[in-house]
């Protein structure tokens, strides 16, 4: 088996500047470090149990393919605070049929992020029995 000490999402911008502003001024996630230097320079911020790395510079946009699920304690507090700061709510909060409740928005270059709410009773956090 691999043993990952580490993990981290890296993408690569079409606009590395817009990219930079909307993870870390509107999502508001940490800067774990930054590195090099100019518009290309590179950024990584804290995911929780990971890090999503921004750098360099890309001619297209990810590949649709690509997804962030990043969990949350409050989805429709998450909601308002982004509303606030100015990013597009894609799908509102949602109750889905899994349980888990989930709201859709999207980075400068479209990339789809999920932000999850995990209910106290739902089977990823809570496992009567054990």
């Amino acid at each position: 088996m691999v043993h990952v000490l580490s993990s981290r999402i890296l993408l690569r911008p079409t606009d590395p500047e817009r990219s930079r502003a909307f993870y870390g001024e509107q999502l508001g996630l940490a800067v774990y470090r930054e590195f090099g230097t100019g518009a290309e320079r590179g950024t990584v911020f804290f995911l929780g149990g990971g890090f999503l790395e921004v750098s360099g510079r890309s001619e297209t946009p990810p590949a649709p393919a690509v997804r962030l699920w990043l969990q949350v304690h409050d989805v429709a507090a998450a909601q308002e605070e982004l509303r606030a700061k100015g990013v597009e709510i894609v799908r509102p909060p949602v109750k889905e049929p899994w349980g888990l409740v989930e709201m859709w928005i999207a980075d400068p270059d479209g990339t789809p992020i999920v932000l999850v709410e995990v209910p106290a009773d739902h089977p990823i956090r809570y496992r009567p029995g054990i």
